[in-house]
């Protein structure tokens, strides 16, 4: 039984390299989904669909980067950033009511 439709991987190394590669493209995927909200755009045009998902592909490399730096996951730096920017609206709000 093969695990893939490609005919040129004749090894079981080979196989087992093609699926981490595609799994890393999984992982991109979810982390794109989940952290940069790619699939949340609510845009009707095909730029701005297109702008919308530079964007978010701009945000997730940048999110990447730092959670390398810091050691952490990308999760975790979204929920930093999150509780920060929270924080500092509950002590000095940029919106007052009347």
């Amino acid at each position: 039984m093969t695990v893939t439709n490609d005919r040129t991987l004749s090894s079981a190394e080979d196989v087992q390299k093609a699926n981490a590669f595609r799994w890393k493209i999984e992982l991109f995927h979810r982390e794109l989904k989940q952290s940069a909200g790619v699939e949340r755009c609510q845009c009707r045009k095909h730029r701005s669909q297109r702008t919308h998902i530079s964007v978010c592909m701009l945000l997730w490399v940048r999110l990447n980067r730092i959670a390398q730096k810091t050691s952490q996951t990308i999760y975790e730096i979204k929920k930093s950033l999150r509780n920060d920017y929270l924080k500092q609206q509950l002590r000095s709000p940029t919106i007052r009511f009347a």
